[in-house]
């Protein structure tokens, strides 16, 4: 057994890890979760081994499940709240289509995927698909907007369409998740009433509630924060950054009271916060520290990934999983992505970026960990999470090597675009960013 003193030890070196090592791997082809991963994988494997503690995610499948649920819930508040640009149809365009297009046809194709090539049932194929169907808020910190501003323009389109997807997503997936659990109790045989109960519950109810509570909280919070009639009650005023957690709890907590998606309706809320007050300095205080708080949480949870591989977390893994994994990562969800942007305003380079940064990651981790607390889908708990890991592992290499170049390439071709085009000596950051590559 790991002895508590050495845990504090790890913890410690890992926080510290987490503040510095974003700064050294800046504009390197590295990321946060792919040095704490291999930070993992390197020490379980020292020729002596230091005291890891045992990962077993399906022994400790409850403690996985919340553990990556608050990772998850404290992404998509940091999410929102970094979003400038106003909601609406026309401006959110390429995130509809994402959500629209490109998640149904990747839970369709990985889900014939497994059932062809892995010869799984149905209820397991549908559960592998729907669970890596979601992109993920937390690892994407390389290809995510960055902090709040004042300005509604200085969002580039594969940044602002990667974080608006990866919020709204990561609820979404949940009726297909639960489509999947209630096939397994029912013995893999839906039912009319089945089907019908889970269209109008799973679909429409949960997911009404989750947007309705989300604007309502997000509604609240943002009168309390800006315009609250007492000064003492105007949370604004005093720039305490860890209001961002109680908001995210309370969100989160209230939404599933009233059994909607409380991943949905943390986004909202803090999409609705920003509304009530776009320019204010306060949300930058409330960025920052749900942003330090993810990192930490991020780096702990990688590491701790990195430790199950080695302990031959991938034992279960078949070619054939592996297959289902890179394929989706290689071709599903770069074909039908960028399929989904036509239309947009996206150029034809930024949709290629949009479509290969379809980032896997810790929402996996918590929907397959959810899942598994209904038995009933035909194949081992190992099987499936071998699959799932493999994917969130080769998505944390192949992202994190790719993701630095590839933005900062953009990134420069649309300053020089700018540039050559502007009558200033030197153009703004919305100029920059409205720049269609």
């Amino acid at each position: 057994m790991t002895s508590p003193d050495y845990l504090f030890t790890l913890l410690g070196a890992g926080a510290l890890g987490a503040a510095v090592l974003p700064r050294l791997v800046a504009r390197r082809p590295l990321s946060l979760p792919l040095v704490f991963l291999v930070c993992g994988v390197a020490l379980q494997l020292l020729p002596m081994p230091l005291p890891m503690p045992e990962i077993d995610p399906v022994a400790d499948r409850t403690w996985v499940e919340h553990v990556t649920e608050i990772c998850v819930v404290i992404s998509l508040m940091g999410a929102g709240l970094a979003l400038n640009r106003p909601f609406g149809r026309r401006r959110w365009q390429g995130t509809w289509r994402q959500l629209g297009v490109t998640m149904p046809l990747t839970i369709a194709a990985v889900g014939l995927l497994a059932w062809g090539l892995l010869d799984w049932p149905p209820v397991a194929a549908l559960l592998l698909a729907a669970v890596l169907a979601p992109t993920d808020p937390v690892l994407a910190s390389e290809v995510r907007v960055g902090a709040p501003t004042d300005s509604e323009h200085d969002e580039d389109e594969v940044r602002f369409t990667l974080t608006s997807e990866a919020g709204l997503n990561d609820g979404l997936a949940f009726p297909f998740v639960l489509a999947a659990v209630a096939l397994a109790a029912a013995g893999g045989r839906p039912t009319g009433d089945g089907i019908a109960h889970w269209a109008l519950v799973e679909v429409l109810y949960k997911c009404a509630v989750g947007v309705s509570a989300g604007l309502a909280v997000g509604t609240l919070l943002g009168w309390l924060f800006f315009r609250a009639g007492r000064r003492a009650m105007r949370l604004s005023e005093h720039r305490e950054g860890f209001v961002a957690i109680g908001a995210t709890f309370l969100a989160y907590g209230v939404t599933e009271l009233l059994h909607g998606y409380g991943f949905v309706a943390v986004f909202v809320t803090a999409c609705r916060i920003r509304r009530a007050e776009r320019a204010h300095g306060y949300h930058r205080v409330l960025h920052d520290f749900v942003e330090q708080v993810e990192r930490l949480l991020t780096a702990v949870l990688l590491f701790l990934l990195g430790v199950f591989v080695a302990q031959g977390g991938l034992a279960s893994l078949t070619w054939q999983g592996a297959v289902v994994g890179l394929l989706l990562l290689l071709a599903v969800r770069p074909l039908t992505a960028w399929a989904a942007q036509f239309g947009t305003s996206a150029g034809p380079r930024e949709r290629v970026v949009i479509a290969f940064f379809g980032i896997r990651g810790i929402g996996s981790l918590f929907y397959l960990a959810h899942a598994l607390g209904t038995p009933g889908f035909g194949v081992p708990a190992e099987r499936l999470w071998a699959v799932v890991t493999f994917t969130v592992l080769a998505s944390v290499v192949l992202h994190g090597v790719s993701a630095t170049p590839v933005i900062s390439r953009l990134d420069r071709l649309r300053a020089h675009r700018a540039q050559a085009g502007s009558t200033k000596p030197e153009p703004d950051e919305d100029e920059v960013a409205g720049e269609r590559l």
